[in-house]
């Protein structure tokens, strides 16, 4: 009598053999997907199309593109998920021309390596050569070709305290203030050890310490502005602001302007 029951239920709601025969559609569909996915990977991973090949790099300026493939240890011809992006841009960011690389797979099997580079602001003068010098205090092993770009030509100085100390102080300044600067000597006094010499494009000559490079030569142009254009001579930033004509001993105290709040 029980099974007479179930029987006429199932027989009154056709609509449960509909779901039940849906159910396994989807079941089936499920798997078939499955399988051709499983296929579709197992042929990608053997064929070409999982070897790396192209290895695409920009933003490098001072780096070859050649060089950063080499640092990087990607190589085409490699399995595209041999690349491990973490390691390889820690490898990069190893190189002292180079302050942050990004590292990412295109697909099917191509590398995009993007890189920011470190600031070029100066040239360090060995003999007649000059050699590239970086924001972060790295001189770079080769020297320039023919006429490098306006920035500041340094001299006496070598790698350690004073070249980064003199380094991060360019950085701080305008771009416009920098390019205005024509030589750099470091002079260590007695009394100084980070006490250098300026010679500056518009004929002034500039005394300073690295101590207070940036807080002072930011006002240059300003300072500037009060002196008479023909006469020129060395203007002391060391203590306070001075001017003192190349032919003349008398001395001019140049007011120093306020800081802004």
């Amino acid at each position: 009598m029980d099974e007479g029951k179930i029987i006429s239920i199932e027989e009154r709601i056709p609509k449960l053999k509909k779901l039940r025969k849906r159910k396994t559609n989807r079941r089936l569909i499920f798997i078939i997907s499955l399988f051709f996915l499983i296929v579709l990977a197992v042929a990608y991973f053997q064929s070409p199309l999982s070897k790396i090949a192209f290895i695409q790099v920009e933003g490098n300026a001072l780096t070859p593109k050649a060089e950063i493939i080499a640092k990087s240890g990607v190589q085409e011809g490699d399995s595209i998920w041999k690349v491990e992006a973490k390691q390889t841009e820690k490898k990069l960011e190893s190189d002292p021309k180079i302050h942050q690389a990004d590292v990412s797979i295109v697909f099917p099997n191509r590398v995009k390596i993007s890189v920011k580079e470190q600031q070029k602001l100066a040239y360090l003068a060995k003999g007649k050569k000059l050699f590239p010098v970086l924001n972060n205090g790295a001189i770079l092993r080769e020297a320039v070709d023919g006429t490098p770009e306006q920035l500041p030509v340094l001299y006496d100085f070598k790698a350690g305290r004073a070249l980064d100390q003199l380094m991060s102080s360019l950085e701080q300044l305008p771009v416009e203030i920098v390019n205005s600067i024509s030589e750099i000597y470091y002079a260590p006094k007695k009394t100084d050890s980070l006490h250098v010499q300026l010679f500056m494009n518009d004929g002034y000559e500039v005394s300073a310490t690295l101590k207070t490079f940036s807080e002072k030569m930011i006002y240059y142009p300003m300072i500037v502005s009060q002196l008479d254009p023909n006469i020129k001579g060395i203007i002391d930033l060391e203590v306070g602001s001075y001017f003192k004509p190349y032919d003349s001993e008398k001395v001019k105290a140049i007011e120093e302007p306020t800081p802004q709040q």
